[in-house]
């Protein structure tokens, strides 16, 4: 079922997509714009920083995870792809408190991407901050499961996205079990095994705000006490294309990745959601991560992974940076 809902959403990345001019090329130490990812199977699919500003990038064709120093305009393997049972890699978090980088890894071999290693099935891994060695490795519960991205809640507990199943699990500090913490019919899962729930963060208000990649839906969960309440589906300002990455910069306001092709800036407005467009990337963005006054984002250019017609991808590919206003 996984495969099939992967299957049928990426036939939908068969985006046209326009050649986003020159190579790109790291800028001077000081002021980095962008940084050029290794190899022609890069497909970036999530970027995170720590407070020192160091990035995190996750890789959903050949895995594994690079690390960018602050000022530094080249990408280093942090996570060789394959190592501590690791597949393609997703979403990813840095989580300061308990000095874990997590990332959710998937098998996605029937649709052609193998990724490395034979590791079958959706977990969720947690790296040593310090070392990048693995810590903690768990196993998604049940049949459908594709761990997609990840938000800390106030108590360092970790919810976690299920894009093939209508649920959110969580993962409380210490633990190695994943729990599914809500599943709700309210998040209409597609009936035709397209992916379901995606980005997640917390908004200020302590509740939990998803939305969904194939149907470009907006949901609110209502938290009180660590427990769910109402499911919210919200009314978005203009339909949303293949919404991804989704972080919080304050209040009850978040940026946000469109695979159609641009970097948003999403504020809450009761039961309404208000979209604005930041910038137009026409590669196909996946993840973002608000750092000081820039807003980083991956460049997934997935249609070039999934719909052979898309032709072979842009290189190199890339994680840049855009102004956050």
């Amino acid at each position: 079922m996984a495969a099939m809902m992967m299957h049928n959403i990426y036939k939908a990345l068969g985006l046209s997509v326009i050649v986003a001019g020159a190579a790109a090329t790291a800028v001077s130490a000081g002021d980095v714009s962008e940084v050029p990812l290794p190899g022609d199977r890069a497909f970036p699919e999530s970027v995170a920083a720590a407070s020192d500003g160091t990035l995190y990038v996750s890789s959903i064709a050949s895995g594994g995870v690079w690390r960018i120093k602050p000022g530094s305009g080249t990408a280093e393997e942090w996570v060789k792809p394959g190592a501590f049972g690791s597949r393609v890699t997703l979403g990813v978090n840095v989580d300061e408190k308990q000095k874990i980088v997590w990332v959710c890894s998937n098998d996605m071999s029937a649709l052609g991407v193998p990724g490395p290693s034979d590791v079958k099935g959706a977990h969720l891994l947690g790296f040593d901050l310090a070392t990048g060695e693995g810590k903690v490795s768990t196993t998604f519960p049940g049949e459908k499961n594709f761990c997609n991205d990840t938000a800390i809640g106030a108590d360092g507990t970790l919810y976690i996205a299920n894009s093939a199943s209508p649920q959110i699990l969580t993962l409380k500090p210490g633990s190695s079990n994943l729990e599914v913490w809500l599943e709700s019919k309210d998040f209409e899962q597609p009936a035709d095994g397209g992916a379901g729930l995606d980005g997640i963060a917390f908004g200020a208000d302590g509740n939990l705000y998803l939305n969904t990649f194939a149907t470009g839906l907006f949901f609110r969960v209502d938290v009180k006490d660590g427990k769910p309440g109402k499911v919210t589906k919200l009314t978005p300002s203009r339909a949303l294309k293949n919404p991804d990455g989704l972080r919080p910069t304050g209040g009850n306001t978040f940026v946000m990745a469109e695979g159609g092709g641009t970097v948003d800036r999403v504020t809450i407005k009761g039961d309404d959601v208000e979209i604005e467009t930041i910038k137009e990337l026409p590669l196909g963005p996946t993840g973002v991560m608000p750092v000081g006054d820039k807003i980083w984002v991956t460049e997934g250019q997935l249609s070039h992974l999934f719909n052979a017609k898309s032709g072979p991808p842009h290189l190199p590919f890339r994680v840049l940076s855009i102004p956050a206003k």
